[in-house]
């Protein structure tokens, strides 16, 4: 039965941004996932930064809390997601999984990837200019999406009224939902793309 780690050499992620080190297995009958593990190796030293097994998912560098996760509840994929990036996370990620196999024995593999935290100039949000106008019947639902590009994170509101004017902040999602349209919610929406 052949068990393999699939992975690739170096991933390049974005100073502040989210980058997924992908490490993914195809699952085989009788083997079962035991314990995943990542570790980080820099400046010649290694630890383990994050463990998966019977008792949970632990995080075990605390610079790494709350900014790192794998998949939950997907089979054959144990990609390690880091958000908030910071300069001193490059370095050479090891994935490493062991299964148990029906006849109770264990079996290791592992795949190691580089990791290169760039900066990247920071550039002001701009926003993709949507369509001037939109004309829903009443009792529609819509939806209007603010897209920007710039230096993440981005975040986004969307209010009603003029920029200039008086406003309602409505949402802090990148996506307001308008179910049930009434006509009295005829007017001006805008949206506010904001970053550091």
């Amino acid at each position: 039965a052949l068990l393999d780690l699939s992975g690739v050499h170096q991933v390049t992620g974005t100073w502040m941004g989210s980058t997924t080190i992908p490490c993914t297995y195809v699952p085989l009958e009788g083997f079962t996932q035991q314990r995943v593990s990542w570790s980080l190796e820099r400046d010649f030293s290694s630890s383990t930064i994050f463990q998966r097994d019977d008792t949970g998912d632990h995080i075990l560098l605390s610079k790494f809390r709350g900014r790192v996760s794998i998949p939950k509840n997907s089979p054959g994929d144990a990609s390690l997601l880091i958000e908030n990036l910071e300069m001193p996370d490059s370095g050479h990620y090891t994935c490493q999984v062991t299964w148990r196999s029906t006849d109770n024995s264990l079996i290791t593999r592992e795949v190691t990837t580089t990791l290169k935290v760039v900066k990247v100039a920071a550039t002001k949000p701009t926003i993709r200019a949507g369509q001037p106008g939109l004309t829903v019947p009443a009792g529609a639902s819509t939806s209007l999406t603010c897209e920007a590009s710039g230096s993440p994170p981005i975040s986004y509101s969307w209010f009603r009224g003029s920029p200039a004017g008086r406003a309602v902040l409505l949402s802090r999602q990148a996506e307001l939902a308008l179910p049930s349209l009434r006509p009295s919610d005829s007017g001006t929406y805008f949206c506010q793309a904001e970053n550091k």
